[in-house]
């Protein structure tokens, strides 16, 4: 296995239990002012870059602003899951996200697991609460990356 060295869970698919939403909300609970301060030293770097001036001073240093908040946003997800198989608010649950095979998430399977995110959260989060009463527990976004979320401990 390659990556974070993480391996699956239980010996595998077989014999997992599968994870409440009620400690996926938590966990995503506890993701939120870590996000929220890194966008706010994001924010601060743009203001110092941008001399202090307004960043809606012009179209393209508020599309680079948005763009970088964004940025900063899916790497906190992305390097999490692929270097840890976790995001911090998934540590502090006892949680880790991993492929349905067992194995660490590749690059691949963090960009699609981030962007089927999207799908699952925007509708009122729906494709999260989807997962109560999914036999495995698994959201939408877990269905359509082909991964799952375990237990750590």
């Amino acid at each position: 296995m390659t990556g974070s060295g993480v391996t699956g869970g239980a010996g595998g698919p077989e014999g997992l239990q599968p994870v409440p939403l009620s400690r996926r909300l938590l966990a995503a609970l506890y993701d939120a002012p870590a996000v929220f301060t890194l966008l706010l030293a994001g924010t601060a770097l743009s203001l110092l870059v941008n001399r202090g001036a307004r960043l809606d001073a012009n179209a393209l240093s508020l599309s680079l602003y948005r763009a970088g908040l964004i940025g900063i946003w899916a790497a906190y997800y992305l390097i999490g899951w692929k270097r840890w198989g976790q995001s911090l608010g998934m540590r502090a649950w006892k949680l880790r996200v991993e492929r349905t095979d067992g194995a660490s998430l590749r690059w691949s399977d963090a960009f699609l697991r981030l962007a089927a995110s999207l799908l699952a959260w925007l509708p009122l989060a729906l494709g999260v609460i989807a997962a109560a009463w999914d036999p495995e527990r698994r959201a939408w976004h877990d269905r359509l990356s082909n991964t799952r979320v375990v237990m750590t401990g």
